[in-house]
C-alpha cells in the first residue's frame, strides 16, 4: 500500500462512518439511554418484570451499538491524525506501521457496519436451521452433510453453541435431513443470510466414471421466538407422528418411539425432533420449531419475500450461492455478486465475510449480476 491508496482508504472509511452516523444517530441513542436510566431509578418500573426485561434488552442493544460506533470512530480519527502528523514529519516508520494496520482498520469499520445491519428485532435471537438435500440421492445427501459441517465449523469459529434437534442419516452417505439451534450473539442475524438454495458442482466421488455432477440442498432459517410472541396453532391444523429415533449420538436409537414429526396442514410445514429421550420434550421442542417457522413465514409475507425457502424448488434457477469445485474452484454468492477462490477454507467454515457482504449488499440495494 502507498500513500495514495491509504489516503483513499481513509476517505472511504470516513464516508462509511458518516453514513452509519446518519442511520444510527449516536446523539439520539445517548438521549434514549439517559431516559432508560431515569426509568430504572423509579421503583415502580421494576413492578412489571416483563416490561423491565424488554427495556433492559433495548438498553443493552443500544449501548453495545453506541460503544462499537464510538470505538470505530475513535480508531479512524486516531489513524487520520497520526497519518497527518507522520506525513508532516516524514516519519516513515509510523507511516509504514499505519499501512500495515490498514486492513485491521477496514475490518473494524466493516464490523461496525454489520452491527448496524444486525439491529433488527429478531437479529439478536437464536437461529433454528434446517438443511434438506435436493433430488439426487447419495450425491445430494453428501452435499447436505458438507453444508452442515461448514456451519458447525463456522459456529465453532464464532463461539456459537449448537444443539442438534433432528438428524436423519442418508442411506449410503451424508444426511437426509438435519435441524439444529444456533445460540449466540446475533445468531439469527448472521444465519438468515444462509436461507435459500445452495448449489455444488464437482466431480462426484460416488461416480466411478468420474463425471461432473451438480447437487442442491436447501437451508431454512427461522428465529427462535421468545415466549412473549404468541403464535396460535389449533390441534385440527396439525398431524403428529411418532417414530423411532435414529442418527448419530442417541443411546435410545431404535428402542422407543420418542421422535416426533409435526405437519402443519395449512402450510405444509414439517418439523421433526428426536433430541431427547422423552417424547413429551421432543413434542414441545418440535412445537417451538413449528411456531418459529410460522413466525418466519409471516415475516416473509409482510416483506413480500418471493424466495421463501419452503416455497422454492430445490434446483436450477433458485440458488443463492454456487460452490464450484470442478473444472475450476470458486464460490459465488448471487446476491452480493462476490466471488471467492478459497473453496477449502469456505467449506471449513470461513464464511463470515461472505455473509457480511450479503448483508451489506441487501441493505444498500445492490445485487450481483
Amino acid at each position: 500500500m502507498d500513500s495514495y491508496e491509504y489516503t483513499e482508504l481513509l476517505k472511504t472509511l470516513s464516508t462509511k462512518v458518516d453514513n452509519i452516523a446518519k442511520v444510527i444517530r449516536p446523539s439520539e441513542i445517548e438521549q434514549k439511554l439517559k431516559e432508560i436510566e431515569a426509568l430504572e431509578q423509579d421503583p415502580a418500573f421494576w413492578a412489571d418484570p416483563a416490561q423491565a426485561s424488554s427495556v433492559g434488552k433495548q438498553k443493552s442493544k443500544l449501548g453495545s451499538l453506541l460503544a462499537k460506533f464510538n470505538e470505530a470512530s475513535t480508531a479512524l480519527n486516531d489513524a487520520r491524525e497520526l497519518y497527518e502528523l507522520a506525513s508532516s514529519e516524514s516519519d516513515e516508520e509510523t507511516i509504514n506501521a499505519l499501512f500495515g494496520d490498514a486492513e485491521n482498520l477496514n475490518e473494524h469499520i466493516t464490523a461496525l457496519e454489520v452491527s448496524m445491519l444486525l439491529s433488527g428485532d429478531d437479529d439478536a435471537k437464536n437461529a433454528i436451521v434446517s438443511i434438506h438435500p435436493g433430488a439426487g440421492g447419495t450425491e445430494s445427501n453428501d452435499w447436505a452433510s458438507m453444508v452442515y459441517r461448514m456451519y458447525l465449523r463456522f459456529c465453532e469459529r464464532e463461539g456459537y453453541k449448537v444443539e442438534t434437534l433432528d438428524f436423519q442419516e442418508g442411506d449410503e452417505a451424508g444426511l437426509k435431513d438435519v435441524s439444529f439451534i444456533v445460540r449466540g450473539e446475533n445468531a439469527y442475524g448472521y444465519f438468515k443470510a444462509e436461507n435459500g438454495i445452495h448449489r455444488l458442482v464437482r466431480t462426484s466421488p460416488f461416480d466411478s466414471a468420474g463425471r461432473r455432477h451438480t447437487s442442491f440442498c436447501s437451508v431454512m432459517v427461522s428465529p427462535e421466538i421468545d415466549d412473549d410472541i404468541k403464535i396460535d396453532i389449533e390441534e385440527k391444523d396439525i398431524r403428529v407422528d411418532t417414530y423411532r429415533a435414529s442418527g448419530a449420538g442417541g443411546q435410545h436409537v431404535n428402542k422407543t418411539e420418542s421422535a416426533i414429526r409435526i405437519t402443519h396442514i395449512p402450510t405444509g410445514i414439517v418439523v421433526q425432533c428426536q433430541n431427547d429421550r422423552s417424547q413429551h420434550k421432543n413434542r414441545a421442542t418440535a412445537m417451538k420449531m413449528l411456531k418459529s417457522r410460522l413466525y418466519e413465514l409471516e415475516l416473509e409475507k409482510q416483506n413480500d419475500a418471493a424466495n421463501a425457502g419452503e416455497k422454492s424448488e430445490i434446483g436450477w434457477g433458485h440458488q443463492i450461492r454456487s460452490y464450484v469445485l470442478f473444472p475450476y474452484q470458486q464460490v459465488k454468492d448471487n446476491r452480493s455478486g462476490a466471488a471467492y477462490s478459497q473453496t477449502d477454507a469456505i467449506l471449513d467454515g470461513d464464511i463470515k465475510k461472505i455473509i457480511e457482504a450479503v448483508l451489506i449488499s441487501q441493505k444498500s440495494g445492490t445485487r450481483g449480476e
